[in-house]
């Protein structure tokens, strides 16, 4: 089932990339939530790169896929990510499943971002197939709208 905009966004908590627990409803202000399908894979690379380098101010990033914390930890020491890398390893893509997110058939995240206001509302959702990369724009856009609430 897919996330709708103008709903709580479900709360969770996963281990970051260093192994410590983040839990959505204890960050404070908006958060951005991008699941991606798999670490060292070119698309999700590009994709968390551009990240990085978007200006977002007042947003937690947050990526998510159903990788090891310890493979999600080489991947963010290996790319210089300044954001958390959250692991939906186990229960496998609870998470995942939950935001509508997860890909039975292959067993990972699909790539699905879901912009959540500071009250923990859903303000955008953004779905792109398994291969072809989210358009970075569009979280500047929509981060833009938020801010003008």
């Amino acid at each position: 089932m897919a996330i709708k905009v103008g709903a709580p966004a479900p709360d969770f908590t996963l281990p970051d990339q260093h192994g410590r627990p983040t839990t959505l409803s204890a960050i404070n202000g908006p958060v951005l939530i991008v699941f991606f399908p798999a670490a060292f894979t070119p698309v999700c690379q590009s994709e968390l790169a551009a990240l990085r380098e978007l200006e977002l101010p007042g947003i937690t990033i947050l990526g998510i896929s159903c990788d090891s914390a310890y493979a999600l930890r080489a991947f963010s020491d290996a790319e210089g990510f300044d954001f958390a890398l959250l692991s939906d390893f186990w229960p496998h893509g609870e998470v995942a499943r939950t935001y509508g997110a997860f890909l039975p058939e292959r067993g990972i995240a699909g790539r699905v971002s879901v912009l959540v206001d500071g009250a923990g509302v859903v303000r955008a959702h953004w779905e792109s197939p398994t291969g072809q990369a989210r358009d970075p724009q569009d979280y500047v856009a929509a981060a833009a709208r938020l801010k003008g609430q």
